[in-house]
């Protein structure tokens, strides 16, 4: 994970240093994201068909290649916009399919659901220490060497990922599959209803899915930030990331030290709430100090919502099911931030960045909002699953007589 933060915090470096352009800043991050959209509701539904952990390898060592094809153009000295654009187009497509792989295989491998809380929030730790020693390192790396040493770098951390995988021994699990003589349509379809038809998926997944579209382009914009705004370079630059980071990890932490998913709905609107103030309050610092503060608590909200909804989503997601609410999760998280990074690259062309900022915040801040006022309604649907799942006490309703038997959880 540090190597995939040194590659995208290079990324938008390289692409800003050779077109000196907000629009193609954009439209780089919107390639390497549209993919996820587009495919994203089939790969949920192969993700729910495949083994796992033998896809996960290979997404990993297609990783690696599309990092060392960047290094190999780069020193010699073939770099252009276009093959970065298609290189970008590939990460994608891959990553269409490696996300919802990697949160679903994460889930298989924890064996009681009290703990699932946890494990994601651990795991997001693990990748927020990487958002943070990442972007710093590939300042450093870009100041002293140049990019292509970035994209290297990234390739070669791959080698102890797939070691790492290789070295695990997974019990097979033979499970009965409904999956052999169906179309895949009909598995998406059923995938979809599921996930649009359960109030809980829906407002979780929507609001998400505003937050990438809004608001996460505030880190396609930091060069701008860093040079334009700031008056820096790639130190100014690396800094800045590494704030959002240093939020992020004090995020998950917290979330790791959580005993339960109880509660975790009331932090999603607060956290987005946090999350579009920073970004209302970056986007009108003019001042380098003041913007490093500020991206702490905009990387602290944008993790607690990250990690909560992730969390809540798993948990409350039929088994058979998961790899395909995965898929959504991933396509409102990652599937919706091109079509964000495209118009925030259109927008901050003709307004400016700092206004695109601000206008973002005040979208997410509105959609908390909105969040906030269904909550109760959401709790209502989740209660029962909880309960199901032990991880609420069952209580027997005070209308019901002696004489009348609970209804069984699973009715």
């Amino acid at each position: 994970m540090i190597g995939t933060w040194i590659q995208a915090t290079a990324m938008p470096w390289l692409v800003y240093y050779l077109t000196n352009s907000t629009f193609l800043l954009g439209f780089v991050g919107f390639a390497g994201q549209i993919p996820t959209f587009l495919l994203g509701p089939f790969a949920g539904v192969w993700v729910d068909r495949w083994n796992k952990y033998r896809a996960l390898i290979i997404t990993q060592l297609l990783l690696m290649l599309q990092a060392l094809a960047i290094a190999l153009l780069y020193f010699s000295k073939l770099v252009h916009i276009w093959n970065l654009i298609l290189l970008s187009v590939f990460m994608g497509c891959v990553n269409a399919f490696d996300m919802p792989l990697r949160q679903s295989f994460l889930v298989e491998l924890i064996e009681k659901k009290e703990d699932l809380t946890n494990a994601i929030a651990l795991n997001s730790s693990m990748v927020n220490v990487a958002r943070l020693i990442g972007p710093s390192i590939a300042g450093v790396l870009i100041s002293a060497t140049n990019e292509g040493i970035c994209f290297l770098v990234n390739a070669i951390s791959f080698i102890f990922v797939v070691a790492s995988l290789l070295r695990m021994k997974i019990p097979v699990h033979k499970k009965p599959s409904p999956y052999k003589n169906k179309l895949i349509l009909k598995d998406l379809k059923e995938g979809i209803t599921y996930v649009f038809g359960f109030p809980p998926l829906r407002n979780i997944i929507l609001l998400l899915a505003l937050v990438s579209l809004t608001g996460m382009p505030y880190t396609v914009l930091m060069p701008v930030f860093a040079t334009k705004i700031l008056h820096g370079g790639s130190h100014t630059f690396g800094f800045l990331m590494a704030a959002s980071g240093v939020g992020a990890l004090i995020g998950a932490l917290y979330l790791a030290s959580r005993k339960s998913v109880l509660g975790l709905g009331r932090i999603i609107p607060l956290s987005v709430g946090l999350f579009g103030a920073g970004l209302i309050a970056f986007s009108l610092s003019r001042n380098f100090i003041f913007s490093v503060i500020i991206l702490h608590f905009t990387g602290l909200g944008m993790i607690l919502n990250m990690a909560s909804s992730n969390t809540i989503l798993q948990t409350i997601a039929d088994d058979d099911k998961r790899g395909r609410v995965m898929s959504f999760y991933t396509i409102a998280f990652i599937g919706m931030a091109p079509f964000g990074s495209l118009l925030a690259g259109s927008l901050a062309s003709a307004i400016g960045a700092p206004l695109t900022l601000f206008i973002g915040g005040i979208c997410c801040i509105i959609g908390a909002i909105l969040f906030a006022r269904k909550l109760n309604y959401i709790r209502s649907f989740i209660r029962p699953i909880y309960m199901r799942l032990g991880i609420i006490p069952e209580t027997v309703p005070v209308a019901l007589s002696n004489s009348q038997p609970p209804t069984p959880p699973e009715q």
